[in-house]
């Protein structure tokens, strides 16, 4: 398994997070109670149903401190696994594998959570033809990670950053003096992807005239949204956002909107009870 995700560098994160686990001393448990030569073979396997992400992550981990461990994947990103499945078998030292446990846990642990939660979401969405936007609100340092979950779920990722559209909201629009010349500012830099957020239907005609491309309809109840779509009529796509849960998505998606964003996706997503057993070999 070779995992690439643009803009990550694994090795690095790798590092990073062993580091942090390993301190100025080690992994002094494992150096006291187990013998240098003692091999070991382990089996991850998930104790909920989830939608599994961050498998060859974990690899990484193990290969990081036993570049000989021979890694065998039972399940891949993005399969949808009952309690009690097995997701991956590992062998080789046994210190090694012991010091990276909880490093590799932790990564899939977080990232299959965030599947499984945006899996819900896009299942609870099907048929209604809306697709799942994930946001920016994620943890500092793993914005490319948790994305790559929330697509591993079914999600379309939104703005990666700041940097690859203007996304005008509403502290922008107050400073700015309104929609329209905020949009119209964007335009000017030679923004190509302007994203307005309203929150009043007569927000859209001027949003639209001063150049926005995509319309973020910011906590509408599906009434005014339904209104808000009939307004736009396919001019631009349109996005219903704002304290969107799994029991008001279906109804906000059957709206005609064109995107659904949720940051509880990625900010609310409890981490998958997955672990790590000893096997007999």
């Amino acid at each position: 398994m070779t995992f690439r995700l643009d803009g990550f560098d694994l090795g690095a994160f790798v590092a990073a997070t062993l580091a942090e686990d390993l301190g100025e001393s080690g992994d002094v448990t494992s150096a006291a109670v187990i013998p240098a030569d003692a091999r070991f073979t382990a089996v991850m396997d998930s104790r909920d149903a989830v939608t599994v992400c961050g498998l060859e992550i974990a690899a990484a981990f193990f290969r990081a401190l036993d570049a000989q461990a021979v890694i065998e994947p039972i399940a891949r990103d993005g399969d949808r696994v009952a309690p009690g499945s097995d997701l991956m078998r590992v062998t080789g030292n046994a210190r090694a594998l012991l010091t990276a446990e909880r490093s590799a846990l932790n990564t899939v642990q977080h990232l299959s959570g965030i599947a499984t939660l945006t899996r819900r979401y896009v299942d609870r969405i099907e048929g209604t033809g809306a697709t799942l936007l994930d946001t920016r609100k994620t943890i500092p340092g793993l914005r490319r990670l948790e994305k790559y979950a929330t697509r591993t779920g079914g999600a379309r990722n939104h703005r990666m950053g700041l940097w690859d559209a203007a996304m005008i909201k509403d502290n922008h629009v107050a400073v700015a003096g309104g929609v329209g010349p905020a949009a119209a500012l964007a335009k000017a830099a030679g923004i190509a992807d302007i994203i307005v957020e309203v929150d009043r239907v007569d927000q859209i005609a001027p949003a639209i005239a001063a150049g926005a491309t995509h319309l973020l309809l910011d906590n509408m109840p599906p009434a005014v949204l339904r209104e808000a779509v009939a307004l736009v009529a396919g001019r631009v796509p349109t996005e219903a956002s704002g304290g969107v849960t799994l029991d008001t998505i279906r109804g906000i998606a059957e709206t005609g909107v064109t995107f659904v964003s949720v940051g509880r996706i990625t900010q609310s997503a409890p981490a998958s009870d997955i672990g790590l057993d000893f096997a007999e070999v």
